[in-house]
């Protein structure tokens, strides 16, 4: 008789795994990886497509799912394409690179498609295209992980590795904006050279229309001799260069000594928000652009409506926005955000902006900002967590239009189900934005309306 102990973590620890075994790839999981079904149990499968005949080389075993890589294509899918990568299936900054770009977008229309129905049997009136710009060089912000490794010949700079702690040392990368990637093999020997070189885990780029920002996280103080070398670096290559010892409070500009913000420009509402290295801006110019253009355009606003833009950072849709409302208010938890969306309104002229600071988590907080603001319109752009809590507390009245952008498609899928279900809202449109081409990172967008 046994003890009545499950193993721990989960895993099956008599099961013997076969070595390798064929499998047809079904579908895609929300990580990238193919979905199989080996002797009736799910496989998550590394490198395998939706429709491939594949062989499976087993990695480990848990009770309710096995992982695995894809040893051999042996029917490869018609949307299959040698990654041009190199670093491609070690590197964790990419997990579709072996896909079509058309077929990546086809995959994330259908994550979304299969989170709305399931989450509340949704689907919108008419599905909105796919926004999407270049597949290559479009990341404009990234954290680069940076470890000592004497077996590897010393410092390495990268992303980390699929589903590990490990750095992939990355000479050029695909994705990352150009000017960035151009600095990738001379940030190594830069790195090696300071006396924190093993104390020194991480470097933020920051990219802006014409400026490159390079953030070095420290844990130990920097030498005299440590930030000339930095300055030096900084001259040498054009890039503004920041030491961070802590949080974000304490970034300091090494070179030049007194830098101005960098700035990003919205052509179609002539704007240009300006930002510091490490706020948060969305990583696709781009497609940036084109969600901007596309939610102001979906929320219909006109100098008689007030419009309310939760969780709005810098003000990214909020003054696109003031430039088609009356009246374009601003909520965002970050006190810096909120005094950096202040003065971006104050740079742009724009006079009918306002910006207020609120924990959009917190009820008490939420139901004051309901009681103070009936807006006619309502642009929601919330963490991967959602915006529930919000929509909770909508007032009696509530805003005839809501246009929600969102990072997290199992989110938006539930607050959508709550929002029809609950409150009488229609699901009208719905669709994808390609933010993180050849990754599964799946944006989308969606409107509702009363």
């Amino acid at each position: 008789m046994g003890n009545g102990r499950r193993p721990r973590g989960g895993a099956q620890a008599t099961r013997t795994l076969p070595p390798e075994t064929e499998a047809t790839i079904d579908t895609l999981s929300d990580d990238g990886r193919g979905v199989a079904r080996i002797d009736g149990k799910v496989a998550f499968v590394s490198g395998g497509l939706p429709g491939e005949r594949v062989r499976v080389a087993f990695e480990r075993s848990k009770r309710q799912y096995d992982h695995a890589r894809v040893a051999a294509v042996l029917e490869p899918s018609p949307d299959r394409i040698e990654p041009e990568c190199r670093h491609f299936g070690v590197c964790g900054g990419c997990s579709l690179q072996h896909l079509r770009p058309a077929a990546q977008i086809r995959e994330k229309e259908a994550v979304l498609r299969e989170k709305l129905q399931r989450f509340g049997g949704l689907a919108p009136e008419p599905w909105l295209p796919a926004a999407s710009a270049a597949a290559h060089r479009y990341r404009r912000s990234a954290r680069l992980g940076v470890r000592n490794v004497p077996a590897k010949g010393g410092i390495i700079i990268g992303f980390r590795e699929r589903r590990s702690s490990y750095i992939t040392p990355l000479q050029d990368c695909l994705v990352l904006d150009r000017r960035v990637s151009a600095l990738l093999p001379v940030l190594a020997g830069l790195v090696s050279g300071l006396s924190c070189s093993d104390r020194l885990p991480q470097i933020e780029a920051a990219c802006g229309d014409d400026e490159v920002a390079l953030v070095f996280r420290h844990l130990v103080p920097l030498t005299a001799a440590d930030v000339e070398r930095l300055i030096a670096f900084g001259e040498a290559h054009g890039v503004r260069v920041y030491a961070q010892p802590g949080g974000p409070e304490t970034v300091t500009a090494l070179w030049p000594r007194e830098p101005g913000p960098l700035g990003y420009a919205l052509p179609d509402f002539d704007l240009t928000l300006a930002f510091q290295p490490t706020d948060f801006i969305q990583v696709n110019a781009e497609v940036n652009r084109l969600v901007v253009r596309s939610a102001v355009a979906l929320l219909e606003a006109d100098a008689a409506d007030t419009v309310l833009d939760l969780f709005c950072g810098l003000g990214n849709f909020t003054l696109p926005l003031a430039r088609r409302a009356g009246r374009a208010i601003g909520v965002e938890a970050d006190h810096r955000l909120v005094e950096a969306a202040r003065e971006n309104a104050r740079r742009n002229g724009i006079a009918n902006a306002e910006f207020r600071r609120a924990d959009l988590y917190e009820e008490a907080e939420v139901r004051s900002l309901w009681e103070q603001v009936r807006p006619d319109k309502l642009l929601l752009d919330p963490p991967r967590s959602g915006a529930i809590e919000v929509l909770k507390h909508l007032p009696a009245a509530p805003p005839a239009r809501i246009v929600y952008v969102s990072c997290n498609p199992a989110t938006l899928a539930r607050d959508s189900e709550y929002l029809v279900n609950a409150r009488g809202y229609r699901l009208t449109r719905a669709g994808v934005l390609d933010m993180f081409p050849h990754t599964s990172h799946v944006e989308s967008i969606a409107v509702f309306e009363r």
